[in-house]
């Protein structure tokens, strides 16, 4: 089996810049994901909209020198424990590379920086057409702790250019 390893991405950095556009475009493809790749003008703003928001990191598998998982991730504030948290926005491992323990690495090293940061607790969704990604993170021991069925809802703002 491969051996796999897990770093913050630099932002600055081509070849991690790269690499998360390619891994989201992966995920977008599939009938999950949307089913398409993202536009250009979207992907060529994604990198640099992150390096943006404070808070905001990456973190990326490598198989040698290819990336072949992202972890796209956001600090906010949880007002319940009055603490920093962390929200995995995204959760991609290349089609080729799953079942590999890619994602639950990814993960571990999501919740290891978060800890460095003081964070409480680490969020994240799942959508109901992922059962595979669903089951990974029940697995791992995300769920729904205080008993509360919890749903991810959104509205789209239309005045707002995607």
């Amino acid at each position: 089996m491969p051996d796999f390893t897990t770093s913050i991405a630099d932002f600055e950095n081509p070849v991690h810049a790269q690499a998360i556009v390619d891994i989201i475009n992966s995920y977008a493809c599939e009938p999950h994901g949307g089913g398409r790749k993202l536009d250009e003008a979207v992907s060529s703003r994604i990198v640099p909209g992150m390096k943006a928001v404070p808070g905001a990191f990456t973190i990326l598998a490598w198989e040698e020198d290819q990336a072949v998982g992202a972890a796209i991730c956001f600090q906010g504030f949880s007002t319940f424990a009055a603490k920093p948290l962390v929200n995995i926005h995204d959760l991609a491992v290349l089609p080729t590379h799953r079942g590999q323990g890619i994602g639950t690495q990814l993960l571990n090293a999501v919740e290891n920086q978060a800890r460095r940061l003081g964070c409480c607790k680490v969020t994240l969704e799942v959508r109901q057409e992922n059962p595979q990604a669903e089951k990974l993170y029940l697995r791992v021991g995300y769920g729904d702790p205080d008993g509360f069925r919890t749903r991810f809802l959104d509205k789209k703002l239309r005045d707002v250019e995607l």
